[in-house]
C-alpha cells in the first residue's frame, strides 16, 4: 500500500507541476502533507517534516550566503571578464552560446557544487540569452544535465556516498569510470550543439564580424524593453522567420516545437520592464579590488574541496568578508544584502518546502518499501546482470529519492544481490553513478530551485524539458561503462 501511494504522491506532484496547477512550494508542502493523511499518519506530520528542515537546513544556509556570497562577486565585477569572453567566443550566434553554456557549466562545476555552478552560469549567460530572444529552458537544461555528468566527481558527492556505503576505495570507483564520463561530457556537447542549431534555425543569428565589441558592450549594459531589445536582435537575424519566432515565441519554430509553451523565445521581462545585464558602468563595481575578489573566491572554493570547515560555513565567513572589504560602509552593506533578497528568499523558501516532501517520504516509510519493491521485481535471471540493472534502477531511484537514501539505503543491497551472482562491489557501485545526469534535475535537488530561480524558468518548464536529455545522457554513459568493459 505505500508502495502504490508512494509513487502516487511523486506522480501527482510532478503533474501538478509540469500542468503549472500549482506552484512548486505549495506542490511541495500540500501534495506530502495529504498524502500523510491517507496513509494514517497525519498525527505524525509535524514530527516527519521537522526531521526533514534539519536534515535541510544547512544546505538552506548554504545556498542563502552562497547567493549572497556570488551576487557580491557579480556586483563588484568578478566576472566581466568570463562574460566578455564568452560573449567573443558565441558572437551571437545561438549554436556558439548554447555549447558555451555546456563548456562553463561543466567547467565550473570542477568546484564540486551544483549550487555555485548554477549561479556563475547563469550571471554569466542569462543576459546573452534575453539579448537574442533564446530559449531560457535551453539554458537550464544543457547546465544541469552538464552539471550532472560533472557531480560524478569524487569530491561531488555520489561517488563519496558510493564508496562508503560499500567501503570501497573513491578513486577506484571514479578512476575506471573517467572514459564513460568523457563520452557523457561529449554527449553534452554534442547535444547543446543540435539544441544551439534548432535555436539558430528558429531566431536566426547577429553577424558581429564588423561590431563585436560593440555588441558586447551592448549585451553588457542591457537592451532596454524586453521583447523590443529581443525583437531588434531578431530583425539583425538571418531569416525573416527566426525574427516571427522572437517575437511570437511560437511561429517559425522550426524543429523546435517541443519548447514549453511560453518558453520558446525566453524573452519575458523582469519586473522592472526590461532586463539588466552587467552594466560595465554600474555604481557596484569594485575594479582596485578584483584581485583580492579572485583570490578570495579562489581561497574559498579550495577550502570547500578540501572540506576545511562545513560548507555552510565557509560561504557564510566569505559574504561577511565579501561584504566588509567591497562594502565597507553600513548602507551599502544592506543593499546590497536587499539586492539579492528575492533570490535568497525564492531558494530557501523552496528548499524548506522540499524537506516537507522528503520527510513525509522517508518518515512514512514510502521510499523504503518503493525501494524494496523495485528491487524485489528484479527477475532472478538477471542477476549476473546486476551491473546494468543498477546503472537502470539509478536513474529513476536518484530522481525520486535522494541521493543519501539511494547511495546508503538501496546500493548495499543491490551489492548483496550481485554479490550471489558474482558481481563485484565496485561494478555495482560505478554502475549506481550513471544517474547523476538525471538526478541534477529531480525536485529533491535543491541546487536545481537557484538555476530555475535565477533563470526565471517555472520548474515545470525546466523538468518537462529536460528529463528526456538527461536520461539519455545518463543512459549514453552506461552504453560507453559497458563497451570499455567498466560495467
Amino acid at each position: 500500500m505505500l508502495t502504490i501511494l508512494g509513487f502516487a504522491m511523486i506522480a501527482t506532484f510532478l503533474v501538478l507541476i509540469m500542468t503549472k496547477k500549482m506552484s512548486p512550494i505549495a506542490a511541495l508542502v500540500l501534495i506530502p502533507a495529504l498524502f500523510c493523511v491517507a496513509v494514517g499518519q497525519g498525527a505524525q506530520l509535524g514530527d516527519y517534516v521537522i526531521e526533514g528542515v534539519g536534515k535541510l537546513a544547512p544546505t538552506a544556509a548554504m545556498l542563502m550566503f552562497a547567493i549572497v556570497y556570488f551576487g557580491v562577486m557579480i556586483d563588484v565585477g568578478l566576472f566581466d571578464p568570463i562574460v566578455r569572453g564568452i560573449l567573443r567566443f558565441c558572437k551571437a550566434d545561438p549554436m556558439r552560446v548554447v555549447v558555451g553554456t555546456a563548456v562553463l557549466a561543466a567547467i565550473v562545476s570542477l568546484d564540486g557544487d551544483g549550487s555555485t555552478t548554477f549561479m556563475i552560469t547563469v550571471s554569466a549567460m542569462y543576459p546573452l540569452y534575453k539579448r537574442l530572444g533564446m530559449s531560457l529552458v535551453v539554458m537550464t537544461g544543457v547546465a544541469a544535465t552538464a552539471n550532472g555528468v560533472m557531480n560524478t566527481l569524487p569530491w561531488g558527492g555520489p561517488t563519496a556516498r558510493a564508496a562508503t556505503a560499500l567501503k570501497l576505495d573513491a578513486a577506484d570507483i571514479f578512476v575506471p569510470m573517467i572514459p564513460a564520463l568523457a563520452v557523457g561530457l561529449l554527449f553534452v556537447f554534442i547535444l547543446s550543439y543540435v539544441l544551439g542549431m534548432r535555436e539558430r534555425k528558429r531566431i536566426g543569428y547577429l553577424s558581429l564580424d564588423d561590431a563585436l565589441v560593440t555588441e558586447t558592450e551592448t549585451v553588457l549594459v542591457g537592451a532596454g524593453g524586453g521583447a523590443d531589445a529581443n525583437s531588434k536582435g531578431a530583425k539583425g537575424a538571418k531569416g525573416g522567420k527566426g525574427s516571427k519566432g522572437a517575437k511570437g515565441g511560437t511561429k517559425g519554430a522550426g524543429s523546435g516545437s517541443d519548447l514549453p509553451e511560453g518558453a520558446e523565445a525566453g524573452v519575458e521581462d523582469d519586473t522592472d520592464g526590461g532586463f539588466q545585464g552587467l552594466d560595465p558602468n554600474r555604481a557596484t563595481l569594485r575594479p582596485k579590488l578584483y584581485w583580492f575578489n579572485a583570490g578570495l573566491t579562489i581561497v574559498l572554493l579550495t577550502a570547500m574541496i578540501m572540506e576545511l570547515l562545513p560548507i555552510p560555513v565557509l560561504f557564510l565567513l566569505g559574504a561577511a568578508l565579501a561584504l566588509t572589504v567591497n562594502y565597507p560602509k553600513m548602507g551599502e552593506q544592506k543593499a546590497r544584502i536587499a539586492a539579492h533578497a528575492d533570490n535568497v528568499l525564492n531558494v530557501s523558501g523552496m528548499v524548506f518546502a522540499a524537506a516537507v516532501f522528503t520527510g513525509v517520504l522517508t518518515g512514512t516509510g514510502m521510499v523504503k518499501h518503493m525501494a524494496d519493491w523495485l528491487v524485489g521485481a528484479i527477475p532472478e535471471g538477471m542477476g549476473p546482470h546486476m551491473a546494468l540493472v543498477t546503472g537502470l534502477l539509478s536513474l529513476p531511484l536518484t530522481y525520486f529519492m535522494s541521493n543519501d537514501g539511494f547511495y546508503f539505503g538501496v546500493l548495499p543491497v543491490l551489492a548483496e544481490a550481485g554479490a550471489a551472482h558474482g558481481v563485484s562491489s565496485l561494478e555495482i557501485a560505478r554502475a549506481s553513478l550513471v544517474g547523476q545526469a538525471l538526478h541534477m534535475s529531480s525536485p529533491l535537488v535543491p541546487a536545481v530551485y537557484v538555476l530555475v530561480g535565477m533563470a526565471k524558468v517555472e520548474f515545470g518548464d525546466h523538468t518537462k524539458f529536460t528529463v528526456k536529455w538527461a536520461a539519455l545522457t545518463s543512459l549514453v554513459v552506461l552504453a560507453a561503462g559497458i563497451l570499455f568493459g567498466i560495467i
